[in-house]
């Protein structure tokens, strides 16, 4: 397994970015009961973390998508780190809303860039990859050509790797499902009777709980 991956994990778990209750499931705005709860908007509150996982989406931007020349963050997770991101890239920056206003302008996409801009999207988090491809197809809508995406976390659900691949839309990510179980366990943060049942969820978490 990937140690940069297995390193965020730790950094998320260290800062309860990312809290897994095997017994105690919580609910998600979209109704789901889930053993598992990530947030990890919270590495922004950490200046050494934030830096870091600043520098690790900027190289991985640079490794994976050499011709982006533009970086788009998704509301509101990524506005953030999306424009700590094109600040170190010194590349023009939007970020995408999950509507568009009802007053003023009415923009879905906050901000101009360059025409024919190759952009790069960031996100913070991958669940089942709806808002984020939403805001692929608001880019691409608005003339921009979307090279891929990089987001700090994904679960990993089959819904997303299948919505991801119908979009044509390559994602890369720091962290994910496998290495946060794996450190959890290997931490003792959870048991291994756990992992099964963590296992049962992410096969079908809609269901989950039910």
């Amino acid at each position: 397994m990937d140690n940069m991956k297995k390193m965020l994990a730790g950094k998320l778990l260290d800062i309860k970015a990312i809290k897994l209750q095997p017994q105690d499931l919580f609910t998600w705005a979209s109704g789901w009961k889930s053993p598992f709860y990530c947030d990890n908007r919270k590495t922004l509150s950490f200046p050494e973390l934030r830096t870091w996982v600043k520098q690790e989406l900027v190289h991985t931007v640079l490794s994976e998508f050499p011709e982006a020349t533009a970086v788009a963050g998704v509301a509101t997770g990524a506005i953030a780190q999306g424009a700590l991101v094109a600040d170190a890239l010194a590349m023009p920056f939007v970020y995408v809303r999950s509507k568009a206003k009802d007053h003023g302008m009415q923009n879905l996409i906050e901000g101009e860039l360059p025409e024919g801009s190759k952009v790069v999207v960031i996100e913070d988090l991958i669940s089942t990859g709806g808002s984020s491809l939403k805001a692929v197809a608001a880019l691409r809508e608005a003339g921009y050509e979307v090279v891929g995406m990089v987001a700090s976390y994904t679960y990993g659900f089959p819904v997303a790797e299948q919505a991801f691949s119908e979009a044509n839309v390559r994602l890369v990510t720091l962290t994910d499902y496998d290495s946060v179980v794996a450190v959890a366990l290997e931490t003792g943060y959870i048991k291994a009777d756990d992992v099964e049942l963590l296992a049962q969820w992410r096969k079908d978490p809609a269901a989950f709980g039910k």
